[in-house]
């Protein structure tokens, strides 16, 4: 127990509903009552980026929880301020002023309502962060493509950047390993290798091999590494002899890959969250303040984005992704039969990584994407401006077109990485079958399947704020290439790391400010997988209820219907031989689906989406296409 602000005992306790991991921080009287989520009518909730602190609040209202009010102040965690609680307090300042509730004290802390009459204050005050270039860590395993891997997806999972991964058999000297993670000076390093019971020769080598780099600290001042040790539980004695120095802080947890079969990465993940408050924050400017300040501990922004999204998988039963591309990297989210991964695109962005993505997918793919007539030359230099200056928007059709061109281009390649690398485990021995030979089934297969996709979550300011919904879900669609029946959405204000966290404190809460305020639904898209002929038929459909058409779409057509927000409607589809939209090739299917602000989209392009090679006809398609959703009107 410690006091808190109040004077009142202050306990770590985990309310029921929620998963062990989730540990909340309220106030409570000595007789440890329960947390009473039914007092809670006022949520106040902070996410510190790297560049704006954005602040939202959230009241009980007749209709259930709804987001009321948001502000947003530069993030002041850089000098001269040196102290986020500053940009904190600004953006809530705003909030205060358009609600009329006054939320900042004298003193500058957070004001709590004394009764649920208080006009003043909030009842919980919670914060994610990425400033400070978030959470970023190294780590290590004996096994690359196996035991490293899992620790990656531990890290990634955890709300991390993985800046290296260090393996017994990534091809470098000790010497390079060595020099590396000196340079990196990352803010821990997660340890892993071996399964329980096997050899500990090689795990305790990797640590033999990071203990004399001492990386120094990024904020500076005393600090030890933190080490999180995940690897053969045989293993832990001689670990903790390699790291008992005054240079580091060890944790050990469970192996975070037991037997080849297994993948335990809770323990570990959890772990990372603490060390994250422990060690990371205490030693950002301003972070020790702002800790003392929240109801709950502080959440790397990617991690309570992971959160919601695995929330709201769970509770509908869905498989979900999400997709978050900035100016410098793109995060990518999915969970696929309650199976949580997360990539970050660390050279795939639209401003500071734009030429990245040029790069990498090369002008001649992008320009692919373009219906007007452009000069590369000019183009070349559109991006390098934009790396110069990289808050402008476009300011012509052209410029938004190009635009437009490159973030499918971002995105499509930021998808690519996502399922190479969420993927079933590596190195697990298979009974195969003769039918297993034909199928070509082995291990490190992809978990994430275009078929059963049920919602497509877009964030980040190329798809949030494009001038039109249906830019928005052309982009997503022709960069997923979503398969059979898909949801298409859109986070309104980027609002999922604030509900990510909250989702631990008041998980109805956060489900209802989701599904009302967070979400723009843009509608459904309903798309066949395989190939075929430009013109020939590919598909009959027949849609009733809120919406009666019927017909046939050709191969290479994309046809959008008016189909509004919380309207439905039930689509039946009969492909033709070949074609698949979710129950076998050449099945008839029939489901219920949702409108939006875009309507239902029907997509007969086929997958993978190919285009003409020849330049006039890719146009002249290209400009079918966006005709057919009204992307540009005159």
């Amino acid at each position: 127990m410690q006091i808190g602000r109040t004077g009142r005992a202050e306990s770590t306790r985990v309310h029921p509903s929620f998963p062990e991991k989730t540990r909340i921080r309220m106030t409570a009287d000595s007789d440890h009552t329960p947390l009473d989520l039914s007092k809670i009518s006022v949520i106040l909730a902070t996410d510190c980026g790297s560049t704006t602190t954005k602040a939202i609040m959230i009241e009980r209202t007749p209709e259930g929880f709804r987001q009321t009010y948001r502000g947003e102040a530069p993030t002041t965690v850089e000098e001269p301020f040196a102290d986020v609680t500053v940009g904190v307090v600004n953006s809530v300042s705003e909030i205060a002023e358009l609600s009329g509730r006054r939320l900042v004290a004298d003193d500058g802390t957070i004001i709590r309502r004394s009764s649920p009459d208080d006009p003043d204050g909030c009842d919980i005050y919670i914060s994610t962060s990425s400033a400070g270039g978030g959470l970023q860590m190294m780590v290590a395993g004996v096994v690359k493509q196996m035991t490293a891997e899992s620790a990656k997806r531990a890290a990634l999972g955890a709300g991390a950047i993985v800046m290296d991964t260090i393996a017994a058999n990534d091809k470098r000297r000790p010497h390079e390993q060595i020099q590396r993670i000196r340079e990196l000076r990352p803010d821990m390093v997660l340890v892993s290798g071996g399964t329980d019971g096997g050899n500990t020769t090689q795990v305790v080598q990797l640590a033999e091999l990071i203990a004399p780099a001492k990386p120094r600290p990024r904020f500076g001042g005393e600090f030890r590494l933190p080490i999180i040790y995940a690897g053969n539980k045989d293993a832990r004695p001689a670990v903790e002899a390699v790291f008992d120095g005054p240079g580091f802080d060890l944790s050990v947890v469970e192996n975070l890959r037991p037997t080849m079969e297994q993948e335990n990465l809770g323990p570990a993940r959890d772990r990372i969250h603490d060390v994250f408050l422990e060690h990371v924050m205490a030693h950002a400017p301003g972070y020790d303040k702002l800790m003392t300040w929240t109801d709950a501990p502080i959440m790397p922004t990617p991690g309570a984005v992971g959160d919601i999204l695995q929330t709201i998988a769970r509770r509908q039963g869905i498989n979900a992704v999400g997709v978050d591309i900035g100016g410098a990297t793109t995060d990518v989210f999915s969970v696929f039969e309650e199976k949580f991964n997360r990539t970050v695109s660390a050279n795939l962005g639209m401003s500071y990584s734009i030429s990245n993505v040029c790069a990498e997918a090369g002008m001649d793919r992008i320009l692919q994407w373009v219906h007007l007539d452009m000069d590369e030359r000019e183009l070349r230099n559109r991006v390098k401006n934009k790396m110069i200056r990289p808050t402008t928007i476009p300011q012509t059709l052209e410029a938004l077109v190009f635009e437009q061109a490159v973030a499918r281009e971002a995105l499509r390649l930021a998808y690519q990485q996502h399922k190479e690398f969420a993927t079933t485990l590596k190195g697990v021995q298979q009974q195969r079958t003769v039918g297993d030979v034909f199928s070509q089934q082995t291990s490190g297969q992809s978990l994430v399947d275009n078929m059963t996709l049920d919602l497509l979550v877009a964030s980040g300011g190329v798809l949030s704020h494009a001038p039109r919904m249906a830019q928005t879900a052309l982009l997503l669609i022709d960069a997923f290439e979503p398969e059979g029946f898909t949801s298409l959405a859109k986070d309104s204000i980027f609002m999922m790391p604030h509900l990510g966290v909250l989702a631990g404190v008041h998980e109805q809460a956060s489900l209802e400010v989701f599904e009302r305020d967070c979400l723009i639904v843009l509608g459904t898209c309903v798309a066949a997988k395989g190939e075929g002929k430009i013109g020939k038929p590919c598909f009959k459909y027949s849609i009733s209820g809120d919406l009666s058409e019927q017909g046939t779409m050709a191969v290479g057509e994309l046809r959008r219907f008016d189909l509004g927000p919380g309207a439905t409607a039930r689509v039946e589809i009969q492909p033709e031989r070949g074609f698949d939209c979710g129950a076998g090739p050449g099945k008839a299917i029939s489901r219920e689906v949702r409108g939006g602000t875009v309507g239902l989209v029907l997509d007969a392009r086929g997958r993978p989406l190919m285009l003409p090679e020849e330049t006039s006809e890719r146009r002249a398609c290209l400009s079918r296409w966006i005709e057919a959703m009204d992307l540009y009107p005159a």
